[in-house]
């Protein structure tokens, strides 16, 4: 397991690395180009994307990484004496609360309430406006979480 942490150590910090990529996009620029368009359109396409979005290659860095994360918190807490322990222990759990966690207790809800609504509504543009704020505040935790850990791991190579 010793010679195997540097290799999975790296993998937490890609996958951590690639899902704040994602996770930035939407907060930069994705969910702002979706709020210009007409409610109704604005609800289509992040319904459309909320389906598209479950592929296994974004499933795995997401959920993969995050299962990667278990490993690395026993490894962190068997090896603390080990160099680098404590920024492994600090990525693998920043990631898990800000990512896995973030996106199934408040990401997927939002995501479900969006899609259960009539889109031409008034109750849908209402569903849409907290949607466009709650869910990109949300975003904006997963994302910076995300980097962190990236970063976390990263140290803890060093």
């Amino acid at each position: 397991m010793i010679k195997l942490l540097p290799t999975l150590t790296i993998i937490a910090a890609i996958g951590s690395g690639l899902v704040g990529g994602v996770f930035f996009a939407f907060s930069n620029f994705i969910m702002a180009a979706l709020a210009r368009l007409p409610v109704p359109s604005g609800i289509a396409a992040m319904n459309s994307i909320n389906v598209t979005v479950i592929t296994p290659t974004f499933m795995t860095a997401l959920f993969g990484t995050g299962l990667l994360c278990l490993v690395l918190i026993a490894a962190a807490i068997v090896g603390w004496s080990q160099s680098g322990s404590y920024w492994l222990l600090a990525g693998a759990v920043i990631y898990l609360v800000g990512n896995p966690i973030v996106t199934m207790v408040f990401n997927v809800p939002l995501n479900d309430a969006l899609a259960a609504v009539d889109p031409a509504s008034s109750n849908g543009a209402a569903v849409w406006a907290n949607h466009l704020s709650q869910w990109v505040m949300w975003n904006h935790v997963r994302t910076i979480t995300a980097v962190v850990a990236m970063a976390c791991f990263i140290f803890a190579l060093l």
